[in-house]
Formats: structure tokens, C-alpha cells, sequence
């Protein structure tokens, strides 16, 4: 019998389809948060060996991070030199991104802990109605813990909270640059009736009420040359334009209401407030009338903060405005049209 030969069926090879070219996307590189603090500290601190002991490390140590940032980002932070340190013109652009991310995580580590970080809120001075919008908003978020400072107007406090080192303020929104506004948002508050602070035995204290045109003739104080009150200084000057006021000349920075008043009583010129001012010895406090000029006041905080303080903030903010009526504009009252645009988005 003959063998035959058995052969095998042939079998086909898949047809494998031509791949397909993905996209280039830049790689993903993760930064280590403890070198972000780094350049956080050497950035505020402008000194090595200063940041180092802020944050309790060896400066070789802090140099290794500075350098290993450096290289993950591909970019150089600091330009170092025997005298001095300094930030380059990349790293004065991403200051504002690590403080952001250093803020974030502050804040998962906070979430996760079941608590909110402190919210800073600066209240510009002592016995303004922004006090009583911060007891309200302790009393809806009890878990919150919201610090008070009072240290600035809005001009300085924009640049700390874009900066990350303030979250929350108060004031004339539309007198900001506008490259601090684009990195802030704000909640309108109140149309803030102006007054005059008189020194003691100046004429017009004997009126009830003091008519802007009667200050014709006066010099005077608006915060003129304090870099913090920008915002104020020029909303003086658009109100007294054309009026015959004069702003009066620059004053010593004074910090605190005991300073304030020495400074005030020693050049005696009257001072542009609002009705709410707190008393101040030798000194008497008039409403602006004829017309009524009005204040603008916005509560401002860093745009993207997420935070349960912020939302209590915003709520007492709006509850007080309804229930006193801050935010009915009075007939004929003076105010910019630029600052009545922004209070009526």
C-alpha cells in the first residue's frame, strides 16, 4: 500500500492594519511640592540662607532643590550673584502657578483632615461695616476659621491675594489695574456714602452736613502717594475735578488709627473718608452732600478659591446688602460711570 503525503491546509496570517501615528503631546512632568516650597521661600525671601531657615533645612540642601526645579522645568528661577538674589523674568512668571498649587494642596491636606484652612480677610481699618459682614459670615460657617487683618486698602491687598499670601478683601473694584483684576473676582456690597473728617475748630465743622462745592479752596487728604490706596486716590481725583479741591501732597505711611490721628492733627487738612469712619480724636466727621458722593465696595478674592469661608463671606455680603439696603443706589448720588458698570454686572 502506498503512503501518501498528508499536507497541511495553509494558514492565512491576519491582516494587521497599518498604525496609527499618535498625536505628539508634551510629556507629563509632575513636580515634587517640596520644591515648589522652595522657590516659594526663595522667592518671598530673596536670600537663601534666610529660606532655608524658614523652612528648617541646610541651605545645600535648598540649593539641590532650587537647581533640580530648575532643571525638571527647563528653565532658570533665579538670577544668583555674590551680593545678591534674584528672581528672572520665568520665575517672577511662575510664582503666582506654585503658589496656587501650594495652595490647592494646603487645602486637599485640610479637606481630608475634615477641616478648612484659615481664610485671611483684610478689613482695611477698625469699625468699617466690613467687620460686621465678617461676624455674620463666623456665625454661618462656625467650622471656618476666619483671621481679620487690617492693614491696607484694596490697592495693596489685590497684589497679596493674586500673590496667595491674602484671600480675601474689600473695596473700589474699578480703581484696580486691570492686570490685577484679571487674576480676582468680586461680589458688589455697597454704595458708601463719603464724608469729610474736619480737624477740631475747622469752619465747616459747624455744618451738619458739608456741601462738596464748600470745599473749594481746602487741601485735601486722600491717601495721596500710599501705593495700598491707589484705588481711593483716584476716586478722589475724579471727584474733585473741576471743583476747586486740591489733593493735599503725600504724608508719612501711617500704620494704625494712633499714627493715623498724630499725622492727621499735625497737618490739619481735612480728610476724604466715608460716614462709617471711626471717630477720631480732634477731629469731627461731616456727610458729603450736594451731591451725595458715593464710595463703591466690593468684596474681592483670588478668582478660582474654592472655600467655605468665601461662600459665607458672599452670603452675609448679600444678606446684609438686602436688609439695609446698600446696594439702592440714591437718586442723584455722584459716582463713576466706570465704578456704575462694574457694580451692576
Amino acid at each position: 500500500m502506498t503512503a501518501e503525503r498528508v499536507v497541511a491546509p495553509r494558514r492565512e496570517e491576519p491582516t494587521v492594519a497599518p498604525r496609527r501615528e499618535e498625536p505628539a503631546t508634551a510629556p507629563r512632568r509632575d513636580v515634587d511640592p517640596r520644591l515648589l516650597r522652595a522657590f516659594v521661600a526663595v522667592a518671598e525671601e530673596l536670600h537663601f540662607t534666610r529660606a532655608a531657615a524658614r523652612l528648617y533645612v541646610a541651605q545645600q540642601a535648598l540649593s539641590r532643590d532650587i537647581r533640580r526645579l530648575e532643571r525638571e522645568l527647563g528653565t532658570d528661577l533665579f538670577a544668583r550673584s555674590t551680593r545678591q538674589v534674584t528672581l528672572t523674568a520665568e520665575g517672577e512668571r511662575l510664582l503666582p502657578y506654585a503658589r496656587r498649587v501650594l495652595e490647592a494642596q494646603d487645602d486637599l491636606v485640610a479637606a481630608a483632615a475634615g477641616v478648612a484652612r484659615p481664610l485671611l480677610v483684610d478689613l482695611n481699618s477698625p469699625g468699617l461695616v466690613f467687620g460686621r459682614i465678617l461676624e455674620r459670615a463666623r456665625v454661618l460657617a462656625p467650622e471656618c476659621e476666619l483671621m481679620a487683618r487690617f492693614e491696607s486698602g484694596l490697592a495693596g491687598s489685590a497684589a497679596e491675594i493674586v500673590a496667595g499670601r491674602l484671600d480675601v478683601s474689600f473695596g473700589r473694584y474699578a480703581g484696580l489695574d486691570p492686570a490685577l483684576r484679571a487674576g480676582l473676582d468680586h461680589q458688589p456690597v455697597r454704595y458708601e456714602p463719603m464724608a469729610v473728617l474736619l480737624p477740631a475748630g475747622h469752619p465747616l465743622a459747624e455744618l451738619d452736613e458739608v456741601p462738596l462745592d464748600a470745599l473749594a479752596g481746602e487741601t485735601v487728604y486722600a491717601g495721596a502717594g500710599n501705593p495700598r490706596t491707589t484705588e481711593w486716590t483716584g476716586l478722589a481725583r475724579l471727584l474733585f475735578e473741576g471743583r476747586g479741591i486740591e489733593i493735599a501732597p503725600p504724608a508719612p505711611l501711617a500704620v494704625g488709627p494712633e499714627e493715623f490721628e498724630r499725622v492727621m492733627a499735625k497737618n490739619r487738612n481735612p480728610v476724604l473718608a466715608v460716614v462709617d469712619f471711626p471717630a477720631m480724636a480732634g477731629a469731627e466727621l461731616r456727610p458729603l452732600v450736594d451731591p451725595v458722593p458715593l464710595s463703591p465696595v466690593s468684596l474681592v478674592w483670588r478668582k478660582g478659591l474654592i472655600h467655605p469661608g468665601i461662600e459665607a463671606l458672599r452670603e452675609a455680603a448679600a444678606t446684609l446688602a438686602a436688609e439695609e439696603g446698600w446696594l439702592v443706589r440714591p437718586v442723584g448720588g455722584w459716582l463713576p460711570a466706570a465704578d456704575g458698570l462694574v457694580m451692576t454686572r
